[in-house]
Parts: structure tokens; sequence; C-alpha cells
């Protein structure tokens, strides 16, 4: 009789300890991840425009584009980058680059070189094609080039920038030298969305 109830109890605690040990290992599991919008802020689905150099290549809505050289800029204790392109498919044609900045959010605009010698950052509100841009910032910062990007290896840069509606942005640059402040380059540039950017890195790494 006594020889049950010792194996009784021997099985509700086998059965307990088990019990215990399935609650424990549950508890300890990761949760399964939410699903993710891969186009909200801070998604990063095709590579770090961050960590984009020369060499690397680009996809942007089916073009594929060589980063030939890049700027480092920095003005106080803020730094950008801007990252000059070729097309990969067909003969080059205007001017186009990448800037990259983080404001805090991370910002990737692609610009194109807009050929207007009579256009320059005078007041504070401009209209271009149409569209209306108002001025949001005016500084001088200083460079350090890499690749080719037609610059000396280092120098300052004064630059204009301006916003427009639906994302638009107008841009102005002129780089400083020996011979005195260069000529204004105006450029228009649009958002890139977080998502729609590919990035091939090189393969010097």
């Amino acid at each position: 009789m006594h020889m049950y109830v010792v194996i009784a109890l021997l099985v509700v605690a086998v059965a307990v300890l088990a019990w215990l040990a399935l609650r424990n290992r549950q508890e300890t599991q990761s949760p399964a991840l939410p699903p993710a919008d891969p186009f909200a802020p801070g998604g990063d689905t095709a590579g770090d425009p961050r960590a984009l150099k020369a060499g690397d290549m680009v996809e942007y809505l089916g073009e594929r584009l060589f980063v030939r050289g890049s700027l480092r800029l920095t003005e106080g204790g803020f730094t950008w980058s801007e990252h000059f392109l070729d097309a990969m498919d067909g003969p080059a044609g205007t001017r186009r680059w990448l800037s990259v900045e983080e404001d805090p959010d991370l910002e990737v605009i692609l610009w194109t070189e807009h050929e207007d010698d009579t256009l320059t950052p005078s007041d504070k509100s401009l209209t271009v094609d149409g569209v209306t841009y108002r001025r949001t910032e005016h500084g001088m910062a200083t460079y350090r080039s890499e690749g080719t990007t037609g610059l000396d290896t280092q120098g300052q840069v004064e630059y204009a920038d301006y916003e427009g509606p639906g994302d638009r942005s107008l841009a102005f640059e002129r780089f400083v030298g020996g011979q005195g402040r260069g000529k204004w380059e105006a450029s228009l540039g649009e958002r890139v969305p977080n998502g729609t950017l590919v990035i091939y890195p090189s393969g010097d790494e």
C-alpha cells in the first residue's frame, strides 16, 4: 500500500517538474517580431546610404548609377556627404549626385544640375520652372574629397538650401579656392523614399 503511494507521489513530482521546465522554456524564448513597414522612417532594406563611397553602385527607379567620388562635408559639429554619380546604362548626361544626412532623421536626396547662369540665391524666395522655393539654410562648410570629384582634396564650399512643395528642393553651391569664390551652381532635388534605393557595395573590402 505504501509502495503505491510513493509511486503516485513520484509520478506527480515528475509531472510538476516537467510542467515547470516547459513554462520556463516558453518564457525565455524571444517573442515573434511584429510585421514591419519597409518604407517606414528608419527602414533600411537595401543597404545603408550612410556607408556609400566611391566605387559603389546604386539603383533607383530602375536606373543604375556608379558612384565616382564623394565629398565629406563638415560645418560646426554637423556632417553630411555628397556622392557624384555617373549613369551605368547609356551615355552620361546632366550631372547628378546624392546627398546623405541625418538631421536628425536620415534624409537622402537625388540632385540634378540646373543649368541657369543667371540663377543665384539672392532672394529668400525663388521660382524655378513654375515651382516656388523658400530659403531654409545658408552657410559655409569645409569638405574632404574622395575619388573623382574634380575638386581639390580639401577646401571650403558656400551653400544655400531652399525647400519647395512635395519634397522638392533647390540648392546652390560655390567652391572657395585660391582664386576666391567660384560661380554659383544650382541643382534641383527630389527626396528618395526609404527602401527605394538599392546599394551594391564595391568589392574592395
